[in-house]
């Protein structure tokens, strides 16, 4: 009998051990579904240390961190921030399937469904990939900051800065401000400094080494396309 609970406790204690080995280490955030609605955030991750504690960022931007509890019985895990609210909801009951681990609970009466995949490098935002120098190369329609222009000749750029700032140099003149990219969708607001432009939101698509940036909710088209550069032009 003794050794019939021995073997039992061993058992208990190995499919423990198997559960926190497996939850271990980087995820990121493939899908976040409320209810029918998806709410996917771009880039999120979470990772989980052999200590039992924690963090959680998106892309590159490392926001949160606390502690992680794994319930062997329930398969609930419960996650603590410590520079963040307390989370008031019942756990998430957890199921882990190879490199796929999914997170279910019910918030304010409708069911959340977080699906996550494992990881070996942290994912990119938005904002990570617009980071640096870019060099206007065409522009469609005039506006705020570049004239219409298609020729490869101009010395036109946006710097877009780590610490959130922008700087436009055009035939225009120059503009400072402060830029904030969507945490879903692949957009920026350009916030200049002063009252002489006003904010604009832009669409941004992605290509190797440029970008186009398109003004949004206006009557006609505005585009900017750009190319990396690693040097101010002349």
């Amino acid at each position: 009998m003794k050794k019939s609970i021995f073997s039992l406790i061993v058992i208990l204690l190995l499919v423990g051990c198997e559960n926190k080995s497996r939850i271990e280490g980087l995820w990121i955030v493939t899908s976040v579904k409320v209810g029918e609605e998806k709410m996917t955030p771009n880039a999120r991750w979470t990772r989980f240390n052999a200590d039992f504690t924690q963090e959680s960022g998106n892309g590159r931007f490392q926001h949160s961190y606390g502690s992680w509890k794994l319930d062997k019985k329930s398969n609930e895990l419960s996650i603590a921030n410590s520079n963040g609210l307390e989370d008031l909801n019942n756990p998430f009951v957890i199921s882990i399937n190879e490199n796929e681990m999914i997170w279910e609970r019910t918030e304010e009466g409708q069911n959340i469904k977080v699906t996550l995949e494992r990881a070996s490098k942290l994912p990119e935002t938005y904002g990570d990939k617009i980071l640096g120098l870019w060099k206007l190369e065409k522009a469609i329609s005039n506006g705020n900051y570049f004239t219409e222009s298609d020729t490869k000749e101009m010395n036109d750029y946006i710097f877009f800065r780590w610490d959130k700032r922008f700087v436009i140099a055009s035939e225009k003149g120059r503009v400072n401000g402060v830029y904030n990219v969507h945490g879903h969708k692949p957009e920026v607001e350009l916030i200049p400094y002063g009252d002489q432009v006003e904010r604009d939101f832009w669409k941004i698509q992605f290509d190797e080494n440029s970008i186009t940036l398109t003004l949004l909710n206006s009557e006609k088209t505005v585009k900017r396309k750009f190319k990396r550069i690693n040097r101010f032009p002349k």
